[in-house]
């Protein structure tokens, strides 16, 4: 087991994965830029390392300065959360020429499923559905338009190294797919640093459900059930639950063995999420997260099983101490991203000084945060203040519970979405569990841009 673990990362990630590593009697080592001299995580670790000023291709983007803090405080492994650093392959090999042991999945496999197009081909030939659409990067707009009208419009133009909802246009006819294809490649460009783009069918309204996977070196993959995240703002989630609502048991399996045959096909090891597309009992492949998610913690609460002990468990070599047999799914948990935002106005950041705050507790409520009272939202980075989770013994309670501890969180300072979760929370096809990706555009009651 690791003596020391360095986390390349901060806010309430970095927090988590320094619980876990205390609970495993690991030593932990924070880094934290300028701007986060005072976050809790640099304040609650072992030791703590400035890397450099906020921004952070000078901070937590920094592999040389995340590298010699390894180097300094002597952390033999690293753990990079999400985001930033956590699906960089070049930073998981650098790590292994360093001698620090990168908690992920070997860099082949990030590199692999990084790359969109060449995703597909390999899920195809490992037997996962795809969705229909071109096999790799489309190049012309000849080839895009033989494809376009081989799979019939409309269709979705897709960066292939793309995420977070960048560089994405859906397509209804021949007339819009040049301009799309070149707004597509620009914003891929300007946000990956890679042009390529790929063409898929577009499912139409289709919910968004993933597979939460852990994978040990030994050849040992295991499914712990699924998440629905289809309440989704342009891409973005902000509603997630566990299990989905319409989920039955012979589709979960069929979708949890999928995802096993995903990993499998890309050599992957450690924690992963395969994400599908779910519409009526047909699913499709649509990505794997290489990392851990931000949703993990519904899956914790439902399958009792802790995803980033576990993480730290394989990256040291570690068997995976139970097998698919001893997956039960139990419960109900809904997580809501609590985040310093203002929905009245297209959902504009607000960062500033937290002047008042209380968060809510009791039976079932946890919540994931790095936040407290005189805590600065710097404008820096993501603005998110708390995960909010909700566990019951069956969805309706869940609901119930996170409406009540929606309605008990309180922030003083800046401007919270606290009261659009709420309220999204109370309409009737959301409480009902008849929602869908596109469900937030359509419900224009739920619409409060200025």
């Amino acid at each position: 087991m690791f003596h020391k673990v360095l986390i390349a990362n901060r806010g309430e990630i970095a927090v988590r994965i320094i619980r876990a590593c205390r609970e495993l009697g690991i030593g932990t080592v924070a880094v934290f830029s300028e701007a986060d001299r005072t976050a809790l995580h640099a304040q609650i670790a072992d030791e703590a390392i400035c890397i450099g000023p906020a921004k952070t291709a000078d901070s937590y983007l920094n592999i040389k300065a995340i590298l010699a803090a390894c180097e300094r405080t002597g952390a033999e492994a690293v753990h990079p959360g999400f985001g930033f650093l956590s699906e960089n392959a070049n930073f998981a090999r650098m790590c292994e020429k360093c001698g620090v042991t990168f908690i992920g999945p070997p860099p082949s496999a990030m590199e692999l499923m990084g790359d969109k197009a060449q995703a597909k081909t390999t899920m195809k030939n490992g037997g996962v559905p795809v969705i229909p659409g071109s096999d790799g990067v489309v190049k012309t707009l000849e080839e895009a338009l033989q494809i376009a009208n081989e799979v019939g419009y409309p269709v979705m133009v897709k960066a292939s190294a793309g995420g977070g909802g960048r560089g994405i246009r859906q397509v209804k006819n021949d007339s819009e797919l040049e301009a799309a294809m070149t707004a597509a490649r620009q914003e891929a460009l300007a946000f990956f640093g890679d042009d390529g783009i790929y063409i898929e069918k577009f499912i139409e309204d289709p919910r968004h459900v993933e597979i939460q996977v852990l994978a040990d070196n030994y050849g040992n993959v295991v499914y712990l059930g699924e998440r629905d995240c289809s309440l989704q703002r342009r891409n973005q989630k902000l509603i997630e639950e566990c299990p989905c609502p319409i989920m039955t048991p012979s589709l979960r399996k069929a979708m949890g063995e999928a995802a096993v045959k995903a990993a499998v096909a890309c050599g992957y090891h450690n924690a992963g999420t395969v994400e599908f597309l779910l519409s009526g009992k047909d699913f499709y492949f649509m990505e794997m997260n290489t990392r851990i998610q931000v949703e993990h913690p519904i899956t914790e609460m439902v399958t009792g099983i802790d995803l980033v002990k576990n993480q730290i468990l394989i990256a040291a070599g570690r068997h995976l101490d139970f097998e698919q047999e001893d997956v039960a799914m139990r419960g109900h948990a809904i997580e809501c991203r609590v985040n310093a935002e203002n929905p009245e106005f297209d959902f504009r950041p607000s960062p500033g000084k937290i002047q008042g705050l209380h968060m809510p507790g009791g039976p079932g409520i946890r919540i994931d945060s790095a936040v407290y009272q005189g805590y600065e939202i710097s404008p820096y980075y993501d603005s998110m203040i708390a995960k909010l989770i909700a566990y019951a013994p069956t969805r309706q309670e869940a609901i119930m519970k996170m409406k009540w501890a929606l309605a008990e969180f309180l922030v003083e300072g800046v401007d919270t979405n606290i009261d659009f979760q709420l309220n999204l929370l109370k309409d009737p096809n959301v409480e009902a569990g008849n929602y869908d990706i596109g469900y937030l555009g359509r419900s224009k009651h739920l619409n409060t841009q200025k």
